[in-house]
């Protein structure tokens, strides 16, 4: 079926779409009908959109196993007709006479013998072919053999002189092999002696290799001492040249202050006097200027007096000249008045202004007077300062020299620690190489994984401080040299299994492992360690291993696990003895091992790649590279402690030298200070005189002013008039004559002032530009000469010249010993490579022989590989002269080479005559002949096998109208019988249709021909009389035609039964009074079943299945079954009584 069939199949209509369905029967298997074992038999088909899948009890099972199944039980494929569907009865109605005999060869099982014919036919034209190609190959042989006869006479004198030739050479090669055997012999022989030779040569080189290794280790001690010597020379030589620069400065300062003392004290009195002297001048001066300020005071007030007369006077002529103009301006009073009015309101304006200027003169006068007498204050006590200056010099030197002893003194314990520091640095740098080299070649003794995690467990037992992990057994124990190798070989990667104290330590250090990806490690719990007790051989050549290992007994599980089970013996032989005899491992002291199983392992062992001797180094270098590391800690925390201390003394020595520092920098700032508010006075002195003026000068405005004031408002008062008053033209005549006057005055009294001026001004500066500067340039040079010259530092110098001395001898007798320490050292490093050098000799001699005998060896290698190729060439060449004859050995025996090799010449000589004879004549004639025996042979067997063939057809054939006759005979008889039983009053009987029989006989007795000749089978019937006229299934009614189908039906399965039987509404056509025949004889078949089992017999039994619309079948069930269509669109399978589907079948039935 298609898709859309089986779609249709299973759902049909609205709603969701069924994607698969099934069928389920379940087969009562009591009677063990199915050979399943059970009593029950569970077939499923389900059916898909694409496929169908079957079960068997659940099982999932192919279709093929589901047919075999039903055949088994009796379900024949030729026999259809145990379930007979809707139709099919009316199809059997309707049969033609030739469709029924077809019917009775299916039910014959004629179609197995139809397949069986036919592959016969197939077989017997395949063996025709045969027999064909089979003639023609024998007709070509016939022809080959018959060329081939001419062919053998040629190769029969061919095979003399090749037999010849083959005795020749085979005589040839055989001599060559034998000479190149004897040859290899020698090479061999050669070899062997040259291998034991070598043995010795190599363990008297292995033997140098550990005294030159001893050697290089003395040599690297003593070079690692050396280059420390050398460290100390060159940091002694360094602190010698520094020691000299030192010294010579020292030399140099107090060479210069004791010469520089005396010089000194002299230019200090000179010094002295002149500074003496410059304060006399600058006391006379100060006196000279003391008397002429007095006097130019007076002289500056008297020319201020005439200088504002005058500037009244001519101020009062100014005005009478400016109204003498304006009465000449205006034309009227009340112009003059306005403008006057305009003039005194802005007059006023100026004299508020002025008033303004002349305060902030006033404030500025007294503000400057303030700053002048605070200044004149503080340069006094910048004066008394600097005369007090020198009182704690003396003592902050003597603080300064202390200081600076105490620090020399731990400058130089801290230089000896960092130089001690500096050697174990190259010392500890030197170990850590030297440990870093030794686990690089342990670690090439183990795989990289065991490495990483030994190298895991050491860091994390260092940093968790783990007590419960000891450590591998090859850190654990110690063994003499004799049983090294020994011991290796029996631990084997056990060496490096982790001892630790129990399972918790074990289980944490594994996770530990785990979670850091650390590698690999095998532990040993002693808790969990239970070693079995061993029985040692009592025998002096016998010795148990563990007894030459030295180890603590605490680990004594651990130990007796590895090698309780070995004992060492002097040579294999005994060790394989007791090896036997005791369940044990025998070692001997080389390594070589025989174990209780007889096996025996063992060879060079390189000594230089030892395990334990690794581990020995490594933990040695640990050690050590621990100890100078730990040495070097203390060091440098005694360095830290002695920088801390000289931190400290230099944060003291340098408060005194800033206390010194403040002191002496403190002289100069002070001088600059005193400098700057002398500078700062005589500036604010200047800046008085003309704050002073600029307030007279206000002053003059404003009484100006005030004095146009008055006159504009005298003038506002008078009448307006074009010329002056004739008061006013007097007063302008007396103005004018008095100007004249106070103008001579002033000029007169402003000389003297000038002259008095600027002899002031002369000593002013004087004083400020060249005494005093010149007393403070004096003073600074008191300064100098107090802070270089000093009798304290000629001693403090001289003291530190004798420290420096000190320190240089100290140097000289370090560096003394230092020189014959590095003498020895280079005495006994040149003695040791002298030895060196001797044994390196020798070894390279050892190694040169080793070499040569090598060369030897490759030649001999070389050699004996060309020997061993010509030897097999001449093996080959006796290999491709085939089969000799017997003659061949002993032919040419005691003939010479010579001979020989001529003979062989004039033989390949003659053999080129028949260079075109058919060399394979005799084998391709022999081939040819057996190939034609065996064709004969085969083609016997062809004829054989067509005979049987035809025989088989024939046979089949034979059995095929036997099945025929007999079906026909079972079914007709039995569908006499059943026609009978449904048709008491009647009679029935089916006849066979023959080609030569048009006519339709009524008898089936008489003498039939072949099956061939059938061409169909008939119903006759007769339903009122047995004596009547039968009748032809064509000429009776449709109730009739059913009745004479269900006969045919019930008389095949008659003959072919079945466990049960499937019918669907076979009655629908059948009258009532047949439908009831029919139902009592399906009644009384199924209660037959149990009786037929018993007795044994063959026939129509079993369950029935029957669907209805008719009374009669129902009375007659066991058991009624309902199918009710629900509202769901579901059909639903239920057990009703027979009343009520009687009930059910009566209301269907048509009224």
């Amino acid at each position: 079926m298609g898709r859309e069939e089986r779609q249709a199949l299973l759902h049909e209509g609205s709603g969701s779409a069924v994607m698969s369905a099934y069928v389920e029967v379940i087969f009562d298997n009591e009677d063990g009908r199915f050979p399943t074992g059970k009593d029950e038999l569970i077939l499923r088909r389900t059916i898909g959109l694409k496929k169908d899948e079957y079960s068997l009890d659940r099982k999932n099972a192919t279709k093929t196993d589901v047919m075999n199944l039903l055949e088994s039980a009796g379900f024949s494929r030729s026999n259809p007709y145990y379930i007979v569907p809707q139709g099919r009865v009316t199809t059997l109605t309707n049969m033609k006479d030739a469709e029924r005999l077809t019917l009775l060869k299916e039910v014959a099982g004629t179609q197995v013998y139809e397949a069986r014919r036919t592959e016969s036919l197939k077989i017997m034209t395949e063996t025709n072919n045969k027999r064909a190609k089979i003639d023609e190959l024998l007709d070509y042989i016939k022809e080959r053999l018959s060329e081939l006869e001419e062919e053998k006479e040629e190769l029969r004198g061919y095979q003399e002189k090749d037999k010849e030739r083959r005795c020749l050479e085979y005589t040839f090669y055989h001599r060559e092999q034998v000479a190149l055997a004897n040859a290899l012999d020698e090479i061999e022989e050669s070899r062997q002696d040259g291998i034991e030779n070598t043995d010795e040569n190599r363990q008297a080189f292995v033997a140098l290799e550990g005294t030159i290794a001893k050697l290089d280790s003395e040599i690297s001690k003593l070079n690692s001492q050396m280059e420390l010597l050398k460290i100390d020379r060159r940091q002694l030589e360094e602190d010698r040249r520094e020691s000299a620069k030192v010294r010579a400065k020292a030399e140099l300062d107090v060479t210069t202050l004791s010469d520089g003392q005396s010089a000194a004290e002299q230019a200090r009195q000179r010094h002295q006097q002149e500074l003496k002297s410059v304060a006399q001048e600058i006391a006379k001066k100060e006196a000279e200027l003391a008397k002429i300020i007095p006097d130019y005071t007076k002289a500056r007030a008297n020319e201020t007096e005439v200088k504002t007369n005058l500037d009244n006077a001519e101020a009062s002529r100014q005005r009478l000249y400016s109204k003498q103009g304006r009465n000449a301006q205006f034309k009227s009073k009340s112009e003059r008045d306005k403008w006057l009015r305009k003039e005194i309101e802005e007059l006023k304006n100026t004299l508020a202004t002025q008033n303004g200027n002349r305060v902030d003169a006033d404030e500025e006068v007294e503000a400057v007077q303030s700053d002048i007498h605070g200044l004149e204050g503080e340069i006094a006590g910048l004066r008394e300062r600097l005369e007090g200056w020198g009182g704690n010099r003396q003592a902050l030197s003597e603080e300064v020299a202390s200081a600076k002893d105490a620090l020399e003194r731990l400058n130089e314990e801290r230089k000896m620690l960092r130089r001690e520091d500096d050697k174990l640095e190259s010392v500890t740098e030197n170990a850590r190489h030297e440990r870093d080299q030794a686990e690089r070649v342990l670690s090439h003794s183990m795989d990289g994984a065991t490495a990483r995690g030994l190298a895991t467990i050491r860091r994390i037992k260092r940093e968790q401080n783990i007590t419960g992990a000891y450590g591998t057994l090859a850190e654990l124990l110690e063994v003499n040299e004799q049983y090294r190798t020994a011991v290796e070989q029996t631990a084997g990667n056990s060496l490096f299994q982790y001892v630790v104290d129990n399972v918790e330590t074990a289980t944490h250090l594994v996770n530990a492992l785990y979670k850091q990806h650390g590698g690999r490690v095998t532990f040993m719990p002693l808790d969990q360690l239970h070693p079995r007790p061993v029985n040692y051989p009592n025998a002096n050549d016998a010795i148990p291993l563990l007894s030459k290992i030295k180890y603590n007994s605490k680990y004594e599980k651990a130990f007796q696990q590895v090698f309780g089970k070995t004992v060492i013996c002097p040579n294999l032989i005994i060790g394989g003895q007791y090896a036997r005899s005791h369940a044990l491992t025998a070692i001997t002291p080389e390594g070589d091992t025989a174990n209780k199983r007889g096996a025996l392992t063992g060879g060079y062992i390189d000594s230089r790649k030892s395990r334990l001797e690794a581990v020995r180094a490594v933990d040695k270098w640990r050690d050590e590279y621990e100890s100078h590391r730990a040495r070097s800690q203390e060091i440098r925390t005694q360095i830290e402690r002695k920088d801390q201390e000289y931190t400290a003394a230099m944060g003291e020595r340098q408060k005194v030298d800033q206390r010194m520092r403040q002191l002496e920098d403190g002289y100069e700032p002070l001088r600059a200070e005193l400098r700057s508010k002398v500078a700062h006075l005589d500036r604010q002195k200047d800046g008085l005189d003309a704050k002073l003026k600029r307030r007279d000068s206000v002053a003059a405005i404003l009484k100006g002013l005030g004095e146009q004031i008055v006159a504009y408002q005298a003038e506002l008062s008078s009448e307006f008039k074009k010329t002056l008053t004739r008061q006013e033209e007097e007063q302008l005549e007396e103005l004018n004559v008095s100007v004249q006057g106070l103008k001579i005055r002033w000029n007169e009294i402003s000389k003297t002032r000038r002259q008095l001026e600027n002899r002031k001004n002369l000593l002013e500066v004087d004083l400020r530009e060249n005494l005093r500067l010149k007393l403070d340039q004096l003073n600074s040079q008191d300064f100098d000469n107090t802070s270089g010259g000093s009798a304290g530092d000629l001693k403090a110098a001289q003291r530190e010249l004798k420290r420096v001395n000190n320190a240089a001898e100290s140097i000289e007798i370090k560096l003394q010993e230092n020189e014959q320490e590095l003498d020895l050292s280079k005495a006994r490093l040149g003695k040791v490579q002298n030895e060196r050098t001797q044994n390196l000799q020798k070894q390279d001699e050892i190694a040169k022989a080793i070499e040569s005998f090598q060369k030897r060896m490759e030649k001999s290698i070389a050699k004996k590989a060309l020997l061993t190729t010509s030897a097999a060439e001449c093996a080959k060449n006796i290999r491709d002269l085939g089969v000799l004859p017997e003659e061949a050995f002993e032919r040419f025996e005691n003939t010479d080479s010579k001979t020989v090799t001529t003979r062989l010449k004039k033989v390949n000589e003659a053999l080129k005559k028949y260079k075109h004879v058919n060399k394979k004549a005799f084998e391709q004639y022999n081939n040819f002949t057996t190939q034609r025996e065996t064709l004969t042979k085969r083609r016997k067997e062809l004829d054989l096998s067509q005979a049987s063939i035809e025989e088989l057809v024939s046979v089949l054939d034979q059995r095929k109208d036997e099945a025929i006759e007999r079906t026909f005979k079972q079914v007709s008889r039995e569908f006499a019988q059943i026609f009978e039983r449904l048709v008491p009053a009647g009679r029935g009987r089916l006849v066979i249709q023959r080609r030569t029989d048009q006519r339709n006989d009524d008898s089936d007795d008489e003498e039939r021909e072949a099956v061939e000749n059938y061409t169909g089978v008939g119903i006759s019937v007769s339903f009122n009389s047995k004596h009547d006229e039968q009748q032809r299934i064509q000429q009776l009614s449709g109730g009739q035609k059913s009745l004479c189908a269900l006969a045919l039906v019930f008389a095949i399965q008659q003959c072919d039964p079945a466990p049960f039987y499937l019918f669907d509404e076979i009655d629908a056509n059948l009258d009532a009074q047949y439908r009831t025949a029919v139902a009592q004889m399906l009644q009384q078949i199924s209660m037959q079943q149990s009786q037929a089992s018993d007795s044994g017999e063959q026939g129509m039994s079993g369950q029935f299945i029957c669907t209805t619309f008719r009374p009669e079948m129902v009375v007659v069930a066991d058991k009624c079954y309902g199918v009710t269509f629900g509202g769901n669109k579901t059909s639903n399978i239920d057990v009703v009584s027979r009343d009520k589907a009687l009930e059910f079948v009566e209301g269907q039935m048509p009224k």
